[in-house]
């Protein structure tokens, strides 16, 4: 039997994060959407205390040995996709500026040893707010990561590495690096010529000389969120700072560096599902309220073609919203068992962000003007939406992706 009850320590969090969606996000939602770059104060100040205190009951469960047989499913990462989808809820551009090691988080935790994950997680113990970040598009490399042009060279007479080149559109990024003890994981070449084998992720501590904030982008959407261009300028870094091998693998695809890049998006695209679903759910939720409110119920009794075009509407919009949700769901639960998710994440991924693009523009569209308007947040949501259709992986690649997964076709045979 499959059961979809969630367990009950989850469910009494999701009580608390919604107050915190409820009073604290949807209240500061409109002024840092239009104060960009604003750092987010009254948020951070409310969620810093639960991250930091979550770290160091991690490690202080590891300090001790305190590491039980686990059986089943880790509901950490249920428990993570599902706060995730409140915290949106309430506000994706504050959401993403919760106090956390995040993507650059994700990506020590995937290919780092358990000495870097000692040294660059456990900061977040203590001390101020901090981010973690990571650094991998660049000008002239979107979705082809092959085309990344960011070096790293090594000084066999200091053993440092040398990082030369320019990243952009990195969440977090002046964050990490400038208001913060915090670091970017960085993706460079060690072998332009390697293509994805020579390309190896570094993590850039704040603080190091040669690292400049170029730009903070002005945004449609997650305005509240900080979205930075870092320019690397000769920039030192230990040699223990890289992240896996510094050995360049064959082109045959095994490289580790090209594939704990991966490891981190199979981890990371489920959870900008949830994001996407969580703005998908405001928005749903406001409009039905809305036409409630002006007595368009939906019959659910009816046949659909009893119905009127307004309430065929919200229908599709539920069964939409409904299915990416489930498809995000699985993606976790394959995850949380310990199994390769590479097909489920790009599965929920690419559909959760053309999901949610939909549903929020039918919002904006069924509730006309208003809806229009910013006397709503439902135009916000709208343009906060359309990031997830972009971002972790274009629907475009992650549909790719999936292709190549059910059809057993490479890379190479299949564009």
């Amino acid at each position: 039997m499959i059961s979809f009850e969630i367990p009950e320590f989850i469910t009494n969090e999701l009580q608390m994060v919604k107050m915190v969606a409820e009073q604290v996000m949807r209240q500061y939602a409109r002024y840092y959407d239009e104060h960009e770059h604003e750092r987010p104060v009254e948020y951070i100040q409310i969620m810093w205390p639960v991250i930091r205190e979550q770290y160091r009951q991690r490690f202080e469960k590891q300090k001790n040995g305190d590491r039980p047989k686990r059986e089943g499913p880790d509901y950490r990462v249920l428990r993570l996709i599902m706060i995730i989808e409140m915290l949106s809820w309430g506000d994706a551009g504050l959401y993403l500026s919760t106090p956390d090691p995040a993507l650059g988080g994700a990506a020590v935790e995937a290919v780092g040893t358990p000495e870097q994950k000692e040294r660059f997680l456990r900061r977040f113990t203590e001390g101020e707010p901090k981010w973690g970040a990571m650094a991998m598009t660049e000008p002239g490399a979107g979705s082809d990561t092959s085309a990344i042009r960011t070096t790293a060279v090594l000084d066999p007479e200091t053993n440092e590495w040398i990082l030369n080149g320019e990243k952009i559109f990195c969440t977090n990024g002046s964050l990490a690096l400038e208001e913060s003890d915090g670091f970017v994981v960085v993706w460079a070449t060690v072998d332009p010529s390697a293509g994805r084998a020579g390309m190896k992720p570094f993590v850039v501590e704040a603080g190091t000389p040669g690292v400049t904030i170029a730009k903070k982008e002005h945004k449609m959407g997650i305005r509240a969120s900080d979205t930075a261009a870092i320019v690397f300028n000769n920039a030192r870094i230990p040699y223990d700072n890289i992240l896996g091998s510094p050995e360049v693998q064959q082109r045959d695809g095994s490289t580790k560096g090209f594939k704990g890049a991966m490891r981190t998006f199979d981890a990371s695209r489920p959870a900008v599902a949830a994001s996407a679903m969580g703005i998908a759910r405001a928005a749903l939720e406001f409009t039905r309220d809305k036409l409630a409110e002006e007595g368009i119920v939906v019959d659910y009794t009816k046949p659909k073609h009893a119905l009127t075009a307004v309430e065929r509407d919200l229908l599709e919009m539920e069964a939409r919203h409904r299915a990416a949700w489930l498809l995000t769901l699985r993606a976790a639960a394959v995850m949380a068992y310990g199994r390769s998710n590479r097909l489920e994440a790009s599965m929920c991924k690419a559909r959760a962000g053309e999901t949610v693009t939909w549903i929020t523009q039918k919002a904006v569209e069924l509730l006309g003007p208003l809806g229009y308007s910013r006397e709503w947040l439902v135009e916000k949501w709208m343009r906060d939406a359309k990031i997830n259709d972009i971002y972790e992986g274009t629907k475009q690649i992650n549909t790719l992706i999936v292709a190549r997964s059910i059809l057993g076709y490479t890379r190479h045979e299949l564009k």
